[in-house]
């Protein structure tokens, strides 16, 4: 039997009730943190199109206000690159699975009720960290948060330090990364994922990390926490 994969970078703003006719053909994935900024939205491009790199089928959905999933997906239609990313505005599951299917669902924090119901449905739930002493103060709220919204048998947790500083005399990446080790709980990864313009460009550009500079530094360390964040579930 094929299984999804649904990454969610949320808070959701439309309801997950609909969802439940397909929670057993599922792996669902929450890709989040309480605080903004921790980059969720460039995470959930990049994996979109790492997974179509792999071969999978991606069904990718934006349903943050925002619309930046959609407008990065814009411009790489207007540029034609391939493979094209489609994005989608309403959250329409398919009626049945498609085969090596991937469903990636990126939304903005609003509506703590529809976080709540994600949450309660999340066989997973994967946290940027960026390395600041607010970032972990919430994500440490955020783990208890889970905990307490969390129904039957609890969501594995990974996180992993986002915009990782690239100077390695300063250590307050380090730091952060130490203070998420002490978590109960947590698989906190160690690949990071650093403070690089190309990230920024890749949205401006409307291309993948590993498709911009395919022999950089954020191309690979981009892949080995892609390859990690899936084999994890073989």
């Amino acid at each position: 039997m094929d299984c999804f994969y649904v990454l969610i970078a949320f808070n959701p703003q439309f309801s997950f009730f609909e969802w439940g006719f397909l929670i057993d053909l599922m792996m669902i994935t929450i890709i989040g943190n309480l605080k903004g900024g921790s980059g969720k939205s460039t995470v959930t491009f990049n994996l979109a199109l790492w997974l179509a790199q792999v071969g999978k089928t991606v069904v990718t959905y934006d349903l943050d206000l925002q619309r930046t999933l959609s407008d990065v997906a814009q411009v790489r239609q207007e540029e034609k690159y391939e493979p094209p990313l489609v994005v989608y505005t309403q959250l329409n599951l398919p009626q049945q699975p498609l085969n090596q299917s991937e469903i990636l669902i990126d939304v903005g924090t609003g509506n703590m009720t529809e976080m709540k119901r994600a949450i309660s449905l999340a066989d997973r739930v994967v946290v940027p960290v960026v390395p600041s002493q607010a970032d972990i103060w919430s994500t440490q709220r955020f783990l208890y948060f889970i905990a307490s919204e969390a129904r039957g048998k609890p969501p594995e947790i990974f996180m992993f330090i986002n915009r990782a500083d690239t100077h390695s005399n300063i250590r307050e990446s380090d730091q952060a990364h130490q203070a998420l080790n002490v978590l109960p709980g947590v698989k906190v990864l160690q690949t990071r994922l650093y403070q690089r313009i190309v990230y920024r460009r890749s949205f401006s550009e409307g291309l993948a990390v590993f498709e911009l500079e395919p022999s950089g530094k954020a191309a690979k360390e981009f892949k080995e926490f892609a390859k990690f964040l899936y084999s994890s579930n073989n």
